[in-house]
């Protein structure tokens, strides 16, 4: 039993009673031993577990249900929050550190392991929450993870909302959460107001204060914040990354130790509003039938230097993230978007790559070169393509477009896989609002710069192989034999077939599409190939690129964004001898690959992989938001739609030639019950054969559309355009299935987008 130094109350003890209460026992206690000594009974017993499992999940105490001990320093059970990511290994801090002194919070190690009964945790990324097994290693504290815990900072950038009765509550604006949390402090913000918000305490129960108002939730440049809030992405550059640009900015660009090339009339070809310059191409006959060809890449790797501040802060952010309002660089603007990108007219360090081209679009041979060049002119996409549809280009144009001619009759014959997917372009207007969203146009003058891009990195990857140095390789493994088995009985059901005991390569799907003539069954076919595809990554280990039918690729044509290009840049400075003079002042003094990061390159790789899918993701959520934005004010209206995928619980479907994607619930279908087809990715009608197919299209009716989550919703229409009666139950008795007709109902097939969810359904507002 324990002993007490003096007598205690009767009532719900708090958490610095328990804990005094477990620091003065003389054994270890357990709820029964916390209950008798507080005199609780009944209700307060309850209400004492849920505070145990509270303390434990914070930490506090031991999580075994029956035994509590106080733990001194870091706990061994702990809630953590994931702070930084640094070459593919996490890093964390404990959620709730409140010492004596100013000691900072210690950091741990993280360690992924294994969840119960297989299978892994899903990566870890900055701003998640884990509940961890600590433990010492050496002078190190590593932790174990137990449980990934819901995040709680995608719940604290919210919209106020006020009940019927009053009271504050905070709606979160990621679509995947579907609560709302009690506001217990406002501090200053009214309903409808987009905030940031803290925990209130350290229990669950305790609400959010609201430390920030950020103002007009459905103001365009809130959108692109939900996002960098929500996953977590680096936009503030720390004071000591600022300070060392500064200083980079001032090394020298001059024709020691460096190619010039100022006199040949190097051309930047990119979007109208691009605020960096990465590359820059130039070509010229070479009177055998073939081109001698460049490629000027910004010089990066001279300003940002390995075991500088600059590195650690770029390398943490793997790449810019670009939305349409505004970019989070990977680097300092002062470099991004001055001096380091090609700007027309000024002298600039760059990174040379010839090419000699032949006649039949085969590169014959490649050489690598610091440079110092000035570009000619930076022209947008649109603006060189003009030109040369006019009919009298520059000379400088002609002949890239004629060297593109002979390097894309070189991928026609390697026949890379051709899948012709949209892409949506959001246009904004000065005010920041909406103007547009298209699908972006393609030109010839994309594919230009597309292809040379490609023959440079394939360059690359080869020049390195040649020097048996490090290589961070751009990989896209072939389909796996789950996937392909997965194809093959879809196919089936068109009555197609797949034999998986041939090759499996690119061409083999281009053929495949080429075969089926109609054009809703193709788009069916091309979306299932689609999904087949793995998901391309960096590594160290050449497994080539099974997409653009490629034995070795790697990144080498935008260091200014990328930050595996910058890794590629450094390996080619050591493998052929380009490092420059010494600095003079306080950076670091080489540019090429570090030892450390040559034996760290598989963690590198990792670690920019991950910041990738992050970019990625919310790049996406953010163009969900614009267009949920665009669309809120045409809830009503019927499109045109084509179903992206479909589940037991319904399917989803995109607008088509706009985007943004909406649930169908299978309740909403009308009385008949639909069973799921898994293998032909289709619900059917068990009494009329209706069916829904993913790449079907149809009219649906826009039910909802929330700017906050991105989130839409559709309704389904019967055969005359009116909206179907859900159904009440799922079994109900059989009925009208809400099509006319006899037979089975089949709707027009088309493409696959990406699955949407249920917008957020907030409080009742008064």
């Amino acid at each position: 039993m324990a002993k007490q130094s003096k007598p205690r109350a009767a009532g719900l003890p708090t958490r610095e009673q328990i804990l005094e209460f477990i620091q003065s026992a003389d054994s270890i206690v357990g709820k029964r031993e916390i209950g008798k000594a507080f005199g609780l009974k009944g209700q307060e017993k309850i209400a004492l577990k849920r505070l145990l499992k509270d303390m434990a999940e914070e930490g506090l105490i031991d999580g075994k249900r029956t035994a509590y001990h106080r733990m001194g320093g870091v706990p061994k059970v702990t809630v953590l929050k994931v702070m930084d990511i640094e070459d593919g290994e996490a890093f964390a801090i404990p959620e709730t550190w409140q010492p004596d002194d100013a000691t900072p919070p210690p950091r741990l190690r993280v360690i992924e392991g294994k969840k119960k009964g297989g299978g892994r945790y899903p990566a870890l990324k900055i701003g998640d929450r884990i509940l961890a097994r600590t433990e010492e290693a050496g002078s190190n504290l590593e932790a174990h993870v137990m449980k990934k815990l819901p995040a709680k900072t995608d719940g604290l950038m919210g919209v106020v909302e006020i009940d019927a009765g009053g009271k504050a509550w905070l709606a979160p604006v990621d679509k995947r959460i579907r609560t709302s949390s009690a506001i217990a402090d406002l501090g200053g913000a009214e309903a409808g107001q987009l905030v940031l918000a803290e925990p209130a305490g350290r229990g669950t129960r305790a609400g959010v204060n609201v430390i920030e108002v950020l103002g007009d939730p459905l103001a365009p440049k809130a959108f692109s914040l939900i996002a960098i809030s929500k996953h977590g992405i680096p936009n503030v550059f720390p004071s000591e990354t600022l300070a060392e640009a500064e200083r980079a900015t001032k090394l020298p660009v001059s024709t020691d130790k460096r190619e010039d090339l100022r006199h040949l009339p190097i051309v930047a070809i990119d979007p109208a509003d691009a605020r960096d310059h990465d590359d820059a191409i130039w070509a010229e006959p070479d009177g055998e039938g073939g081109f001698n060809a460049l490629i000027a890449i910004a010089d990066v790797s001279y300003y940002v230097r390995p075991g500088g501040a600059l590195d650690r802060e770029a390398r943490k952010r793997g790449n810019s993230v670009y939305f349409p309002d505004r970019v989070v660089p990977m680097l300092p603007e002062v470099l991004s978007a001055d001096v380091c990108s090609l700007r027309q007219g000024e002298d600039r360090a760059a990174m040379a790559c010839h090419l000699r081209v032949s006649s039949t679009g085969k590169i014959t041979s490649h050489r690598f070169s610091r440079a110092i060049v000035r570009i000619d002119e930076v022209i947008p996409y649109e603006d060189a393509q003009k030109r040369i549809d006019d009919g009298s280009p520059p000379e400088n144009l002609r002949n890239l477009w004629d060297c593109w001619k002979v390097l894309a009759a070189a991928r026609e014959a390697r026949d890379p896989l051709d899948l012709d997917l949209p892409e949506r372009r959001v246009v904004l207007d000065d005010q920041g609002k909406i103007a547009e969203i298209a699908v972006r146009e393609r030109l010839d003058a994309h594919r230009v710069v597309e292809d040379f891009m490609i023959a440079a990195n394939v360059a690359a990857a080869k020049a390195l192989e040649s020097k048996t140095a490090p290589v961070v390789y751009r990989v896209h493994e072939q389909p796996s034999r789950e996937k392909l088995v997965a194809l093959r009985e879809y196919l089936e059901t068109f009555g197609k077939n797949l034999a998986l005991g041939q090759v499996i390569t690119p061409a083999l799907f281009n053929k495949m599409l080429k075969d089926v003539e109609e054009t809703s069954e193709k788009a069916q076919v091309m979306e299932a190939v689609l999904r087949s595809q793995t998901q391309a990554y960096y590594g160290p280990n050449n497994a080539g690129h099974f997409g653009l039918a490629l034995g070795s690729y790697a990144h080498f044509t935008s260091p200014i964004r990328r930050y595996a290009d910058l890794l590629v840049h450094r390996s080619l400075v050591n493998s052929f001898d380009l490092e420059q003079a010494k600095p003079s002042f306080d950076i670091p003094p080489f540019s090429g690959l570090s030892d450390k990061d040559r034996d760290d390159l598989g963690k590198i790789c990792d670690a920019i992989s991950k910041t990738e899918r992050r970019a990625m993701e919310a790049e996406r959520d953010t163009i969900d938001r614009y267009v949920a934005a665009w669309l809120s004010g045409r809830v009503g209206e019927t499109f045109e739609t084509r179903i992206t995928g479909v589940q037991s619980f319904g399917f989803f479907a995109t607008i088509v030639g706009l985007g943004g994607d909406g649930l169908v619930p299978v309740s909403t279908l009308g009385s008949e019950f639909f069973r799921y087809d898994e293998a032909a990715q289709s619900l059917v009608g068990e009494h009329s054969g209706t069916s829904y197919s993913s790449g079907d299209t149809l009219k649906l009716q826009l039910g909802e559309a929330n700017p906050l989550t991105g989130a839409l919703k559709f309704v389904p229409l019967d055969g005359d355009g009116n909206p179907i009666e859900p159904r009440g139950q799922r079994n109900a008795p059989k009925a009208k299935t809400g099509h006319r007709g006899k037979g089975p109902q089949k709707h027009m097939r088309g493409k696959r987008g990406r699955p949407g969810n249920i917008r957020h359904q907030g409080r009742k507002k008064r």
